[in-house]
């Protein structure tokens, strides 16, 4: 008896899941699912988006979302980073369709997608030529910092800095400030 070969998974087959508290993602075909993250991750996630949040409320070049999105490049890619910010127009749009061009990515690792996040989903984002790419370690209290040309990540372990070309001041965040305890 032979194995069954692999489903091709397109975005709009993963958009047609159903919604039974997994993430569904695909990226070049490769179906990714993800169970409820943990705390710890939802902790950073949501200290993350606040920081950019206030930031982007004194710099207005682009509006933070969280994970539950539906970006896509194409038939076979369909993501849900934790936390992105898009440009303001394309944000204004409240169209998932038309937020094609995001300008910071940052995924919080858990146990369960720490593969994918590394791997599958960096490359397709330095492929869409994200400008900065954040894989956020909350147990390790450090962040890997790629961009799209980057072979190897810098490890920041002091401050997240990020330097939109519209903002006039640079948004930096503290690791002790992300990694406090509750």
């Amino acid at each position: 008896m032979g194995m069954a070969a692999p489903i091709y998974y397109t975005a709009d087959m993963v958009r047609a899941l159903p919604d039974d508290g997994n993430r569904y993602e695909v990226v070049y075909g490769e179906l990714v699912v993800t169970p409820a993250p943990r705390p710890w991750h939802e902790v950073i996630q949501v200290r993350l988006m606040l920081a950019l949040e206030t930031y982007l409320g004194r710099y207005p070049v682009g509006h933070v979302f969280g994970s539950r999105a539906d970006i896509s490049w194409g038939p076979d890619v369909l993501v849900s980073p934790d936390v992105f910010v898009v440009p303001l127009e394309q944000a204004r749009t409240l169209d998932w369709s038309r937020m094609r061009d995001l300008m910071l990515v940052a995924e919080i690792l858990s146990p369960s997608s720490a593969r994918h996040d590394r791997f599958l989903k960096r490359r397709r984002y330095q492929q869409a030529a994200v400008p900065l790419y954040w894989i956020v370690d909350g147990d390790e209290l450090w962040v890997e910092v790629w961009t799209p040309t980057d072979t190897l990540p810098r490890l920041e372990r002091e401050r997240l800095v990020w330097h939109p070309p519209a903002a006039e001041e640079p948004f930096s965040l503290p690791l002790a400030e992300l990694f406090r305890p509750i």
